[in-house]
């Protein structure tokens, strides 16, 4: 299937800055949803030949293809987009520190809510179902 050179470097370069892809399995949508100026069957086409010389890796379900950028894939579109060597995808960057969570109690450790707190309210001689003492 010929491809436009401009729709062949619009999907690279956006499959290379996520390090994934999602594809709809329909041929007939005009657009694919996050790359502009590219039909979905072209997506799809681009996909399967990059697949079939293992630099992606293919989960299909429920009629979307996941592909995943391979250490070879990395490579190929590095040299097929004349990028760097600095410049790597979304996936295969390190996060910065540790995200902001739970509330940590006055130790630092530990979170706030381990412990005996939020169960104190059960009593632990009755109940019902298996464990319960009648």
């Amino acid at each position: 299937m010929f491809i436009p050179k401009a729709n062949r470097i619009a999907v690279f370069s956006y499959l290379f800055k996520e390090g994934v892809l999602v594809v709809k399995k329909d041929t007939v949508t005009p657009t694919h949803p996050h790359i502009e100026g590219c039909t979905n069957l072209e997506v799809m086409m681009l996909m399967k030949s990059l697949e079939s010389r293992a630099f992606i890796r293919v989960t299909f379900s429920w009629q979307h293809s996941y592909c995943y950028l391979t250490d070879e894939g990395i490579e190929y579109l590095r040299t097929y987009l004349a990028l760097p060597a600095e410049v790597v995808p979304a996936t295969h960057k390190k996060a910065a520190g540790r995200p902001e969570g739970r509330d940590r109690d006055e130790e630092g450790e530990r979170p706030a809510f381990r412990g005996g707190g939020d169960r104190e309210y059960r009593p632990r001689d009755g109940g019902f179902g298996r464990g319960g003492g009648m």
